[in-house]
């Protein structure tokens, strides 16, 4: 696995470097948001381990710009910071997971390794379809009507959830282990990742198809059944 690591911390950056190193990952190192940027752009990752504090460009704009760019890399976040709106922000800016620091190595692996391994695991597949909503299992996008969607790695997950089992409920539990494996999630964190979710395939048109069940989980249903 080809990884990219940007983080200004020259000892954090070495120990984090040393240890995946060793573990046979391939890795690439920007200290900062620009050098991050261009290399990201001009080759080819499997996963990008991002500092938010950065020099210059700080994490939040990098991971925005590469969104915007079409870069749908998943992007693990790495922050000293714990305040619940420092977490939404890193999602919203297309994060796909967080870290707080100061964090045990075994774990950033092991989410490295959870979040890619899922990502490899829809390759190969079809097209999912949900009346007039598609999506594309290899490109993360989603399509409805006139409209494209560019989706971060929890809200491909959370849709192809709800596509697969479409008309039948995706519970809560099923939604965080896919997207979070064993963590437990903020309440908020999860809502927010639906928020975001009805914002694109459902806030633009007439009929809404994701449909909330207080206390039990959500589903795809479209309002004319």
């Amino acid at each position: 696995m080809k990884l990219l690591l940007i983080e200004d911390h020259i000892e954090i950056s070495k120990v984090i470097f040393e240890y995946f190193e060793i573990k046979g990952y391939d890795l690439d190192y920007a200290s900062n948001g620009e050098m991050g940027l261009e290399l990201a752009n001009n080759n080819q990752y499997d996963f990008i381990i991002l500092d938010i504090m950065l020099p210059g460009i700080d994490g939040l704009a990098v991971c925005k710009k590469l969104r915007t760019q079409g870069i749908d890399t998943p992007i693990l976040m790495l922050t000293a910071r714990d305040e619940k709106e420092d977490i939404l922000n890193g999602f919203n800016s297309g994060a796909d997971d967080y870290l707080i620091k100061p964090f045990d190595l075994h774990i950033l692996e092991a989410r490295v390794k959870a979040i890619h391994h899922r990502n490899l695991g829809t390759q190969g597949c079809r097209t999912l379809t949900f009346e007039a909503l598609s999506l594309d299992i290899k490109t993360h996008t989603a399509t409805r009507g006139e409209c494209t969607f560019q989706l971060n790695n929890a809200q491909f997950i959370l849709l192809k959830l709800l596509m697969l089992k479409a008309p039948d409920v995706v519970t809560r539990d099923e939604v965080i282990r896919e997207i979070w494996g064993n963590d437990s999630p903020d309440e908020d964190l999860l809502r927010n990742h639906v928020y975001r979710l009805r914002a694109l395939i459902d806030k633009p048109f007439k009929n809404t198809y994701i449909k909330t069940l207080p206390k039990v989980g959500y589903q795809l249903k479209s309002d004319s059944n």
